[in-house]
């Protein structure tokens, strides 16, 4: 069973507004951080945010910093990423990851748990 499901993607215009969340099970989810990676057709994965359970510390790439917003329900374990001002260069799959790792940007390594992906498409 997979621990972690996403959900909340879609096709959006520039300009506007998708949340994506994360549900996890099964996990002791104050033991983690969550964070949120993407990877586009053609590219590597790469880091979008994360949020420490102990504190809720969030850490932004420089790319989305401003837009995106991640926050925790920690009654009912989810992870959501609000994305506004999207832009196309947003377009890719979103996935989202639990680790023991206290860096703000969390190696991809240093994963533990995957979920599946959420396809985010923005057209211009």
């Amino acid at each position: 069973q997979v621990p972690l499901v996403e959900s909340g993607g879609g096709l959006v215009q520039a300009g506007g507004s998708l949340r994506l969340s994360c549900a996890a099970s099964g996990l002791t989810f104050r033991r983690y951080t969550m964070a949120w990676f993407r990877q586009a057709p053609g590219k590597d994965r790469e880091f979008v945010a994360s949020i420490r359970w102990n504190g809720g510390t969030t850490y932004y790439a420089d790319s989305v910093k401003g837009r995106f917003t991640m926050s925790r329900d920690g009654v009912e374990n989810t992870v959501y990423l609000q994305m506004n001002s999207l832009k196309p260069e947003d377009t890719a799959v979103y996935h989202c990851a639990a680790t023991l790792s206290t860096a703000a940007e969390p190696a991809m390594s240093a994963i533990y748990y995957w979920g599946q992906g959420t396809q985010v498409t923005v057209s211009s």
